[in-house]
C-alpha cells in the first residue's frame, strides 16, 4: 500500500432545514393558530481516529466531503429530521488544521478519538414560535442556517517510541530489519527508503516498543532538498531519537559533521526539536575506520550524549543498545 501522510480536503457540512409556515386546520376548531415545525440540523463532518488505518491514502482519492442537509419543518409542529453526520476515518496520529488560518482543529492521537471539523447548520424555527397576543397568525418562519464550509489539511505524524535518523545509507533500514520484523527495501545507494517504516521491537522481559525509520534527511531537508521536509513531521512524535552515523571506511563526510548537519535540520524545521532526548549509534563497526569511530565517541562524551558502537550485520553491540532503548521508552514486565 502506498504511504500517504498529507491530504488537503474541502468540507461542507449540511445546511439546516427551514422552519415551516403552517396553520392548524381541524374540523370544529376555528382559528387553530400556527403549527409550523422546526427544521432539522444539518449533518456534522466528524473525523475519527482508527488504529486499523496506517495511511491517508483514501483521502488522497476523495478530497471533497459534503454532509446531508436537515429536513424542513412540517405542519402539526413536526420537527424535520436532522441531517446524517458524515464520519471520516483517519489513522491515529492525524493532525487537522484549517488551511486558511493555520489554526489547529484537532490532534487525533488516540484510537477512537473524534473531532467535529465542520458543524452542521442550525435548523430554522417554524412559525409556531412567533405567535404573540398581538400577532396571532405569523406568516413567516426562519430559514435554516448554512453549514460550515472550509478547507482542511490532514497531516499524519507517526506515533513511535524511537525514531531512527541519520543521513542516507547510515544503516537505519538494516538496523530496523534486524531488531524487528519490519522488512524495508535495503540497497547500497542513497534514498533506498522512500517512506517511513515502523517496526515493533520485543526484547527480553521488557514490553515491546515501536521504532520508526525516518527517511530523507540530508542537509537542506527543511527547504525541500532530497526527499524534502515531508518526513521531518514524523520525528516530532517520538520519545527518543537514535542518530545513526556511518563510521565505516570510505563513508561520505566527517562523522561529527554528519551528526551536526542532521541536528541543524531538526532545529530549522521546528526550533527545539534538536533538543529532544537523543542517543548516538556508530554503525557498520565491522568495517570501521578507527579514527572516525574514536572521533565520534569523544564528541558524544564531551556533549553528554549516550553512545553505542554497533554492527547490524554481526549483531555486535545490539544487546546493549536494545536494553538501553527498552529502558528509556518501555517498562519492564513483572
Amino acid at each position: 500500500m502506498k504511504f500517504v501522510d498529507y491530504a488537503k480536503l474541502h468540507l461542507k457540512s449540511g445546511d439546516g432545514g427551514a422552519g415551516a409556515v403552517s396553520f392548524r386546520r381541524e374540523k370544529y376548531i376555528p382559528r387553530g393558530g400556527p403549527d409550523g415545525g422546526d427544521g432539522g440540523r444539518g449533518g456534522h463532518i466528524i473525523f475519527r481516529a482508527d488504529a486499523e488505518l496506517g495511511t491517508l491514502l483514501d483521502l488522497k482519492y476523495k478530497s471533497s466531503y459534503i454532509a446531508e442537509r436537515g429536513e424542513n419543518g412540517m405542519k402539526k409542529k413536526m420537527h424535520g429530521r436532522d441531517g446524517r453526520d458524515l464520519t471520516i476515518r483517519v489513522p491515529v496520529g492525524t493532525v487537522l488544521t484549517d488551511a486558511a488560518t493555520g489554526e489547529r482543529i484537532a490532534d487525533l492521537d488516540s484510537d477512537g478519538k473524534t473531532a467535529v471539523a465542520a458543524k452542521g447548520g442550525r435548523g430554522g424555527q417554524g412559525n409556531s414560535h412567533f405567535a404573540t397576543s398581538v400577532r396571532q397568525a405569523p406568516r413567516y418562519a426562519q430559514p435554516g442556517l448554512p453549514g460550515e464550509e472550509r478547507e482542511v489539511t490532514a497531516e499524519l505524524k507517526l506515533l513511535a517510541d524511537v525514531g531512527l535518523i541519520g543521513l542516507p545509507n547510515a544503516g537505519k533500514s538494516t538496523l530496523i530489519s534486524v531488531i524487528s520484523s519490519a522488512r524495508p527495501k535495503i540497497a547500497d545507494y542513497p534514498f533506498t527508503t522512500l517512506e517511513p517504516v515502523l517496526g515493533v521491537v520485543k526484547y527480553g522481559d521488557f514490553r515491546s516498543f515501536v521504532v520508526a525509520d525516518i527517511p530523507g534527511l540530508i542537509e537542506g531537508a527543511h527547504r525541500g532538498v532530497g526527499l524534502g521536509f515531508r518526513f521531518l513531521r514524523h520525528v516530532e512524535r517520538t520519545k527518543l531519537l537514535l542518530h545513526l552515523v556511518d563510521v565505516s571506511v570510505g563513508a561520505a563526510g566527517e562523522p561529527v559533521g554528519n551528526l551536526t548537519k542532521i541536528n541543524r535540520e531538526l532545529a530549522l524545521y521546528s526550533p527545539g526539536l534538536e533538543k529532544k532526548p537523543q542517543a548516538v549509534a556508530a554503525t557498520k563497526t565491522d568495517s570501521a575506520d578507527p579514527g572516525r569511530l574514536s572521533t565520534l565517541r569523544e564528541h558524544c562524551e564531551k556533549k553528554g550524549l549516550d553512545f553505542f558502537a554497533l554492527s547490524a550485520v554481526t549483531r555486535a553491540g545490539l544487546d546493549d543498545l536494545l536494553v538501553y532503548l527498552a529502558g528509556k521508552v518501555g517498562k519492564q514486565d513483572r
